[in-house]
């Protein structure tokens, strides 16, 4: 049971990487972008209830999620470049630039890669689970702004918390509550 958690992890990123050879959006595309998903939300809520956190689990389950954001990069890009105008492209590089500056920051001040995993990362991660679903409704372009609005509220917010920051604690959760 120890190890479970970062078993479910390894099997999110084979489940990942077997999404590279399945036709984006296709009924088996969505089955298992779904079980990575889910895979995604247990083995974190098996390490927390089982007290089986650790370092490693920690940078298994970032490793998952950075290899499905590239897959989506892949499958799901070209799909999104079709229908997105140019305003919510120049979004998401502002936001993917504020990221890398607060990654950098947190390194520098820190040192050490310091990625927060706040209620508002948390809900940005389920907004970009989202968007391969955004694709199969008329009103894509309007999720994916509310996407854009949301990962941009947490990007600043990481950032700030990293900024006013005396030492890097990865158990705070949103800026609005100070210890």
């Amino acid at each position: 049971m120890k190890n479970l958690p970062n078993v479910i992890s390894v099997i999110r990123i084979i489940g990942t990487i077997a999404l590279m050879f399945i036709e984006a959006l296709t009924a088996w595309f969505y089955a298992v972008y779904i079980f990575c998903g889910i895979s995604d939300v247990v083995d974190g809520w098996i390490a927390r209830k089982t007290k089986n956190t650790s370092e490693l689990g920690s940078r298994l389950d970032s490793a998952a999620d950075l290899l499905l954001y590239s897959v989506m990069l892949v499958k799901v890009f070209p799909k999104l470049w079709e229908v997105l105008p140019a305003g919510i492209w120049i979004t998401v590089a502002v936001l993917v630039l504020l990221r890398l500056i607060s990654y950098s920051l947190a390194a520098v001040k820190f040192k050490r890669f310091a990625s927060l995993h706040t209620y508002m990362n948390k809900a940005t991660g389920a907004a970009a689970f989202a968007i391969p679903f955004f694709l199969l409704l008329p009103y894509t372009v309007e999720l994916c702004i509310m996407g854009c609005i949301i990962a941009g509220i947490a990007t600043v917010e990481e950032l700030l918390m990293h900024i006013c920051a005396k030492e890097y604690n990865e158990n705070r959760k949103t800026i609005l509550l100070v210890k």
